[in-house]
């Protein structure tokens, strides 16, 4: 093979090779030798967040008279491509690199400096002029809040209301299935599968509630506070003005932080909205789970449902199909329950007045976000909305129940209504034969107490 052909990029520790067809410089070229770690690489949420983020810092720094327009108009063209992903092959960085992100920062003013000086025709230099009124340390906080934000507004939220629909309208279909309730794993009183998918539904609006609840603290944006806090290097108007330029560009309530040394040296915001995505991934395997144990069988299980047959389950065993879509929601939670223990730790390191763990916590929050996005539609769709109902073998085994006998409790007591339960289980016999023996109620009455429909209505039955 012919060996690559290089260039020679100067920066302040010396020179060094840099791939001649790269757009990147010396500084991404260091990081490239210093990090080979994971190959994980930041997601496209996130360097599309640092191309709005520094073509809107062009833009402000224009406003304030402090960049010539032409400059301003190629930078921001050339942001703007690195938005839309037309460069992301450039961007290479391992995402375990210099815990402010720094190396990244330097990636992205370098491939934005590339691109501009063609534009222009002239020089831009990626920390004079992309990096203007900038630091590494408030533009990384802030793109971790603005690609969260947009992939929460873009995908998240949209497939979680998705999910929460299908569950609606599918309840809406089975609301004439009476099934046996289980605590415990144990038979209990009956309810309708309609109550079951109710309550998931519920779970998938409070998630959504709960990372909605969050958003205002994600919308506030470090970028302005520069290296510590201070907004040194930064014209004093940077921050509100930035802010409002991405509000603009995004559709979405973005503001300046009310104070940059919280924004600068915590990722408390983060941590809250993983918090809130790890809620929603323990209501998606419970979901799973149930949706798993309904489907088992279909001969030895529950077999109260059937899920759609995706494809065979088995390389040996023919004719056998398994839950995959439960199954993989089920992965999916908990790999984001686990990026919620790396965020968290990631969030308690700010060390006086950097946190110094956001790559980190940047690749596992949006990857968690992109994970229930994508597993929230898959289950509704290819899950929920398709499931049949075994209809005759839920019947069934609501009429063997030998719980139902609560509904007699108060008439005939909780006692009476134990050693009744416990003889119509041991004699293999119903429980309405063995009331009649028991108790002085006509089978007219113990059919109306015990109907399994009106059962789940609750009240007393008498």
């Amino acid at each position: 093979m012919a060996e690559q052909a290089y260039r020679i990029e100067r920066d302040s520790m010396g020179e060094i090779k840099v791939p001649a067809s790269a757009l990147y410089g010396a500084q991404t070229q260091r990081a490239v030798e210093n990090f080979p770690i994971s190959g994980l690489r930041f997601p496209r949420a996130f360097i599309r967040a640092l191309g709005l983020i520094k073509g809107a810092a062009a833009a402000v720094n224009q406003d304030l008279g402090l960049m010539d327009a032409d400059m301003a108009g190629a930078i921001q063209d050339a942001a703007r491509e690195v938005a839309e992903g037309q460069h992301d092959s450039h961007f290479v960085l391992d995402i375990f690199q210099t815990g402010s992100g720094t190396s990244t920062n330097m990636n992205a003013n370098e491939v934005i400096a590339a691109l501009a000086s063609e534009k222009l025709g002239k020089k831009v230099h990626q920390n004079d002029h992309v990096n203007m009124c900038q630091s590494s340390n408030d533009v990384i906080p802030t793109a971790i809040h603005l690609s969260a934000y947009l992939a929460i507004h873009d995908n998240l939220l949209p497939g979680l209301q998705h999910l929460q629909k299908t569950l609606a309208d599918k309840a809406a279909t089975v609301d004439d299935v009476v099934t046996t309730g289980r605590t415990h794993l144990m038979d209990a009183m009956p309810v309708r599968l309609s109550q079951i998918l109710e309550g998931w539904a519920s779970q998938i609006t409070h998630g959504v509630e709960r990372i909605e609840a969050s958003l205002p603290r994600l919308a506030q944006l470090a970028q302005g506070g520069t290296a510590v806090g201070t907004g040194i290097n930064a014209h004093s108007e940077f921050g509100v003005r930035i802010a409002a330029r991405l509000a603009e560009w995004t559709g979405l309530p973005l503001v300046t932080s009310p104070n940059y040394f919280e924004s600068l040296s915590t990722q408390d915001a983060a941590v809250e909205v993983s918090g809130q995505l790890n809620t929603v991934a323990v209501s998606l395997m419970k979901i799973a789970n149930d949706l798993r144990w309904m489907n088992s069988g279909p001969i030895a299980g529950l077999g109260e449902i059937a899920l759609p047959a995706l494809q065979p389950g088995s390389s040996i065993m023919p004719g056998k199909v398994n839950p995959v879509i439960p199954e993989a929601v089920t992965m999916v939670c908990a790999q984001v329950m686990g990026n919620h223990l790396t965020v968290t730790l990631g969030g308690q390191s700010g060390n006086f007045q950097l946190n110094v763990m956001l790559p980190v916590i940047a690749y596992n929050l949006l990857q968690s976000i992109e994970l229930l996005a994508n597993g929230s539609r898959i289950l509704a769709d290819r899950a929920i909305a398709g499931f049949t109902v075994n209809t005759e073998r839920i019947a069934g085994l609501v009429g063997r129940n030998p719980i139902l006998v609560t509904a007699l409790n108060p008439v005939i007591g909780y006692e009476k209504g134990a050693k009744i339960a416990k003889r119509a289980y041991a004699e293999g016999r119903s429980l309405k034969e063995v009331a009649l023996e028991e108790t002085d109620l006509s089978a007219e009455e113990l059919d109306r107490i015990l109907a399994p429909r009106g059962l789940t209505e609750g009240g007393i039955h008498e």
